[in-house]
């Protein structure tokens, strides 16, 4: 056996085995060990992590989630890895294969000739698993290392260009894309993924005609093949929005014909279909083409997005209502595909706002869209803020309609009004007729609920629920007893509803202009019992002259921050100046009006010259001291004004530099200068409140008497001092013959805290709940039930916050400073004088906490959230007179006691912010 081994052996793998054996043990810079190294590296390893990478980009290509309704994006990217130091790239058997494979060429095959190539499969390794920072720093090393080699220093910058894009930093990523495409004049091939990367940075530059260009080159070149077909659609996608729709519509049916995976087949199909119409000018052929692929079973998935698009083409058309129809078939279509069914929502919100100016529908639309619409959706943030706007729209137009109503039922005879105000606040709820119930159809009516049911129709002796119209209507009743008039909505079983569902409720419950909860749903825990709610209706009911005039009012200045709105927020002059004139029209001698004139004489200025010259002149003539006069003569007049407020908000400060040390005499001398130099600045009044305080230092009661009798003379409107001051001469009046006998009118103590008695030791008190019959401060509307904290809900993408929204039986207003070395006793003791005028009953007190970078002013204590948010809508106002800094410095909120300890810093300040933004509106 031993002889017949030997003789059989074969030399040649006994050479292998030697020379494998040497590569183990040893790594020389000889001519065989570099021969060894280029083999083993280029098939051991290089070869094998291309093919590893190859499957990785194959299965990321059949699982990648693309929105159609962008262009898409030229490569298939992963999510970046956002904290590196905790989560160094998601694990991936491929990716950290080829990443050990690479390492170990390095490592190993060190005088191979694929040291380049390791680096580069390392850092699209790393740029695959989302390490987008560490990738380019890969990417960096191989440019600057081998530039001598064209190909590999083209390559390394186009990856390297891909990851500073995906880190945001475009435009150190356009400087790398330049120094690429520089470099790639030299060379002949290879240059199709380069040119794609190039095309993606236009299209992020928004200069989709470059874009184009690099794409048609990038097509034209040898590259992978789906990735070939990808780039055909974005091209198209490119072409289409340049309105080269010849182009696109060659291009798409190109996609539609190639070997493209489905959903892009299909929405190459859909867009083919839209621009043959749109091409050809048939306008029934394109809907009857589009509704065929309904009759492929294998497009059933894409139902929905069938709908959606016959959608957009009625609207391409201004065929708005046949649109909006489609878009609700979309709608009900999209059983699984939420991104779609929120973006047929936002088409039917979309055309509810601009074309049907049914403001009250689109808000629901827009909240709705908001819910389900991922965040990462292009214009995501306008959409919020344009829903958010939209209810403040929809909050006004809800009090016109509502004092309407009430002055309406007033006029009537006393005998009446009760009824009509039960009619009023009790909506009829009957169930409707149950005929299509199976087919979907009344369960995506939102009126369903308030149907009437044809006892007709009920067939004796049926047994199937939805054919027994008697147990329907019993079922409902059940329903009703134990959840209240609920919607047939999502999340249906929710206690704290969003803004849109509760605006969905009070419109399928009941008049919206109530702004009440309807009587049916008597058994939610929130509501007011139906007796009570008649009751306040009727005490509310504008039946004296000072009532009517206080609901006129509310109507009016609903109708001046509507048209407001839509002047300054949406740009549309046309809809302001038909509520500006509506206004007028009601209200003739508003107290509005010389702001309207100059709204309107703007919004016509350029549109009639005729109509703006009008109120132009009416400005001028009827109100010429008003500063929209000035403005009109001297357009540099807001300029000197904002100049001016600075200067007297920094003389304001000096003097009350002087008063807090006791510089009476100085601080007479320096309020009586700056009232003369600013008679009209809000400050003025503030100066009068030191000067006189300075004086009742200084002199007998009498003297300072005269000062305060003088402000309630010269400010009687003004919202901080005069309050004040009318509550001080009344307890003076009350007080004055103690006030007489004193050598001066005001014992010195404490600068801050200016008092006209001798101080008494403080008794502990219990907090008291806001109260105020100033007029200035809004006050919960009788007529109206108080509705529940509205708390989103918790997205689950984010990690858990700190703060609570738990409910607090302590709440603050909290003003927050973000600069630590201001000295902010002025702008205290402006909040002191603002809390003693509008709320001396309330026992508020503000106190100062300092952080590092911050100070936080804090006003105490409010026993529920209702009433922190009527001392906040009375403060914002004022606190750009109370506050003695910068605007751009200060920011007022609410916080509950609990989450207020946990303000440690200003990144907590921040989190807290943006905790209020995501779980309130």
């Amino acid at each position: 056996m031993k002889n017949y081994a030997n003789k059989n052996l074969n030399p040649f793998f006994i050479l292998i085995s030697v020379l494998l054996i040497y590569g183990c043990v040893a790594n020389k810079d000889t001519a065989v060990d570099r021969r060894f190294q280029n083999l083993t590296a280029r098939y051991n390893y290089i070869y094998n992590s291309n093919v590893l990478l190859t499957e990785y980009n194959e299965s990321l290509l059949q699982s990648y989630a693309d929105n159609y309704e962008k262009t898409l994006p030229v490569y298939l990217d992963p999510e970046p890895q956002v904290n590196l130091v905790l989560t160094p790239g998601v694990a991936n058997k491929q990716l950290d294969d080829v990443i050990t494979k690479g390492q170990t060429v390095i490592n190993d095959k060190s005088f191979s000739n694929y040291i380049d190539d390791a680096y580069m499969l390392l850092g699209k390794a790393n740029y695959l698993k989302g390490n987008y920072f560490i990738a380019s720093e890969y990417f960096d090393y191989t440019a600057k290392t081998y530039n001598n080699d064209l190909k590999t220093f083209i390559m390394a910058m186009n990856w390297k260009a891909r990851s500073q894009m995906q880190l945001n930093n475009m435009v150190l990523a356009d400087k790398i894309i330049d120094t690429m495409l520089r470099a790639s004049d030299e060379l002949k091939k290879d240059l199709a993924e380069p040119l794609a990367t190039a095309a993606q940075m236009r299209i992020y530059q928004k200069r989709n005609k470059e874009a184009i260009l690099f794409l048609e080159s990038a097509i034209a070149l040898p590259s992978e093949k789906q990735l070939r077909i990808r780039w055909r659609f974005i091209l198209a996608q490119l072409q289409e929005k340049e309105k080269n729709l010849q182009d696109a519509y060659a291009n798409f049916t190109k996609v539609e014909k190639s070997n493209a995976p489905f959903e892009m087949y299909f929405h190459a199909n859909l867009n083919r279909i839209k621009l043959k119409a749109l091409l050809s000018g048939v306008k029934l052929n394109k809907e009857e083409q589009l509704l065929a692929l309904l009759k492929d079973d294998k497009n059933f998935d894409y139902t929905d997005q069938i709908y959606y698009q016959v959608g957009e083409l009625f609207s391409s058309e201004g065929n708005f209502a046949k649109a909006e129809e489609n878009y609700h078939k979309s709608v009900a279509k999209s059983t699984r595909n939420q991104t779609q069914k929120a973006l047929s929502y936002l088409r039917i919100a979309d055309l509810n706002f601009k074309e049907f100016n049914n403001y009250i529908k689109a808000k629901l639309y827009y909240d709705s869209t908001v819910m389900i619409l991922p965040k990462n959706f292009p214009d995501y943030d306008n959409i919020v803020k344009k829903a958010d706007n939209l209810k403040y729209l929809t909050d006004r137009y809800a009090i016109i309609a509502k004092e309407d109503t009430a002055q309406a039922i007033a006029k009537l005879p006393a005998g009446e009004r009760e009824a009509k105000v039960k009619a009023y606040l009790t909506p009829k709820v009957e169930v409707s007729n149950t005929e299509g119930v199976i087919s979907n159809q009344y369960l995506n009516d939102p009126d369903f609920p308030n149907r009437s049911l044809n006892a007709s129709n009920n067939t004796a002796g049926n047994t199937f629920y939805f054919n027994n119209n008697a147990a329907i209507s019993n079922g409902f009743g059940d329903f009703k007893k134990r959840w209240g008039n609920r919607q047939l909505e999502d999340n249906w079983r929710q206690s704290i509803r969003s803004s849109a569902q509760e605006t969905n409720q009070v419109l399928a419950g009941g008049n919206v202009a109530t702004g009440i909860t309807p009587a049916n749903g008597e058994t939610n825990q929130t509501a007011v019992d139906q007796t009570t709610l008649e009751k306040q209706f009727l005490d509310g009911l504008p039946t004296t002259p000072a009532l009517l005039a206080t609901s006129d009012q509310k109507i009016i200045d609903a109708y001046f921050e509507i048209a407001s709105f839509y002047q300054q927020e949406l740009n549309d002059k046309a809809e302001a100046n038909k509520i500006y004139l509506e206004l007028i029209k009601r209200y003739p001698d508003n107290n509005h009006l010389v702001a309207i004139y100059y709204s309107l004489y703007l919004n016509y200025k350029g549109v009639d010259e005729v109509k703006s010259d009008q109120y132009k002149q009416l400005v001028l003539t009827k109100f010429p001291e008003s500063n929209f006069a000035k403005n009109i003569l001297d357009p540099s007049y807001s300029a000197k004004q904002t100049e001016m407020e600075n200067i007297a908000i920094n003389n304001y400060n000096v003097a009350f530099d002087a008063y807090a040390k006791k510089d009476y005499a100085n601080v007479v001398k320096q309020a009586d200068d700056n009232i003369t130099a600013f008679p009209n600045n809000d400050l003025a009044p503030q100066y009068a409140y030191l000067k006189a305080i300075a004086v009742g230092r200084t002199a007998k009661v009498d003297a300072l008497l005269t000062e305060f009798n003088l402000i309630t003379t010269l400010y009687p409107n003004d919202k901080i001092i005069t309050p004040l001051v009318r509550d001080h001469l009344k307890y003076i009046d009350a007080n004055l013959e103690e006030f007489k006998q004193r050598p001066l009118a005001l014992i010195d103590f404490d600068a801050n805290a200016p008092r006209f008695v001798s101080q008494a030791t403080p008794i502990a008190v219990p907090t008291k709940p806001l109260v105020t019959d100033n007029t200035a401060v809004k006050t919960a509307d009788p007529t109206t039930v108080s509705k529940p904290v509205e708390v989103k809900p918790a997205d689950p993408t984010k990690p858990a916050s700190i703060f609570s929204a738990a409910k607090s039986e302590e709440y603050y207003y909290v003003i927050d400073v973000a600069d630590a070395t201001l000295t902010l006793s002025s702008s205290r003791f402006g909040i002191g004088q603002f809390n003693r005028g509008n709320y001396p009953d309330n026992d508020l007190v503000h106190k100062l906490v300092e952080l590092d970078n911050d100070q936080l002013i804090y006003i105490t204590s409010f026993i529920d959230l209702e009433d922190a948010k009527i001392y906040e809508s009375s403060i914002t106002g004022q606190l750009k007179n109370i506050m003695k800094v910068p605007a751009n410095l200060y920011k007022g909120f609410i916080i509950s006691k609990e989450n207020f300890e946990k303000l440690t810093d200003r990144s907590r300040i921040n989190e807290y912010l943006e905790f209020l933004k995501d779980n309130y509106k």
